[in-house]
Formats: structure tokens, sequence, C-alpha cells
């Protein structure tokens, strides 16, 4: 995978992505899109990524999570989502699992609340947008996946709500990813 092709393909994946945002009632609570991912299913894929991102931005974490690593890279200039603003990517490095398809893959968007897990997130989400009841509940087309993944320097608590619908999925958490690179430096 190119960078070049990856930056070609972003229209597409906007529209498609911002269809599903829509899809669960987010686009009205005008969130933050704290950051973009995207999979890749070799190891050279991710390096020849890291080298052109690197000279889109910095790399603002890489970290261990579920024993492969993961970039943060922190873009000199955002990318545009619709209404979002797109300040960081997530490059994570492949683990064992192969993805169908190699490219964008998914969008975080931060739902600010005190929630320490995922009940509470859900909570939260379910307070704003009381129809997204049923998608938790599993009464919609979308699959839903209660995490909470954190790094091996975290200190903040990050529940994640994640809605996957065709090969997309858009997450849902409390607190930027800017701010959870910041808690590893405590």
């Amino acid at each position: 995978m190119q960078l070049e092709s990856l930056l070609n393909s972003w229209s597409d994946f906007e529209t498609r992505i911002l269809t599903l945002v829509d899809k669960l009632g987010l686009t009205e609570l005008k969130l933050e899109c704290d950051h973009a991912s995207l999979r890749v299913n070799t190891p050279d894929a991710a390096e020849k990524l890291t080298d052109g991102f690197g000279n889109l931005g910095d790399i603002i974490s890489n970290n261990m999570i579920n024993g492969r690593p993961i970039l943060i890279i922190k873009l000199n200039t955002p990318l545009n989502l619709g209404p979002f603003t797109v300040p960081c990517i997530e490059l994570p490095y492949p683990g064992s699992k192969q993805y169908p398809n190699e490219g964008w893959e998914h969008i975080e968007l931060v739902l600010p609340c005190d929630a320490t897990d995922c009940d509470t997130l859900e909570q939260a989400l379910i307070a704003k947008v009381p129809a997204i009841a049923a998608v938790l509940a599993g009464d919609s087309p979308f699959k839903v996946k209660r995490s909470s993944p954190q790094g091996e320097a975290e200190r903040l608590p990050n529940p994640t709500l994640a809605f996957g619908l065709d090969g997309l999925t858009v997450k849902v958490h409390p607190h930027g990813i800017e701010t959870i690179v910041a808690s590893e430096q405590a």
C-alpha cells in the first residue's frame, strides 16, 4: 500500500464513513473526530506508510497494544472529513489477523464524559442519542464491540464502543487520542 493511493481513496472513505455516522444518529452531536485509522497486512506496507506519513507529520506515540506497534501520527495539516477535522492518523502494524481490504478502516469520535467503563459510556451515549439503544442492544445491522484498549504506559481509561458495518467502523470514546498520549507521559 502506497501513501499516494491511500490519500487518493480518502474521498470514497469520507462518503462511506459519514453515511455510517449519520445512520447511527451521531451527526447532530457535532463530536470531535480525533483520528482516522487504517489497516495493512504486511510489515513492509506499514513501514512504507510510516515513512510517507513521516513527511506529513510527527509520530507522537509508538506504543505496543495487543502485542503490536501502533503509531499515532499528528498531521501538520489535518484532513477534512465532512464536518470533521482529523488531526491524527492511527497506523497499526499488522498482527496475526489478515484484513480483506487494506486502507482506511475507521474513525474515532470523542463523546466528552467521565466514563471509565463501557456501561457508563453506553449510558452517556444513549442520553444524547436515545435511538442508539436499539443498535447497542443488537437490534440493527451494525456489529457492536465494547472494549477498553490500553497501551502499556496509558494512565487514563478510555472505554470504546465500536459500530461496524460494510467493512467500516465508527468508534466512540470519552477521551481524544492526544489526551491519551499525554497520559502516557504522566
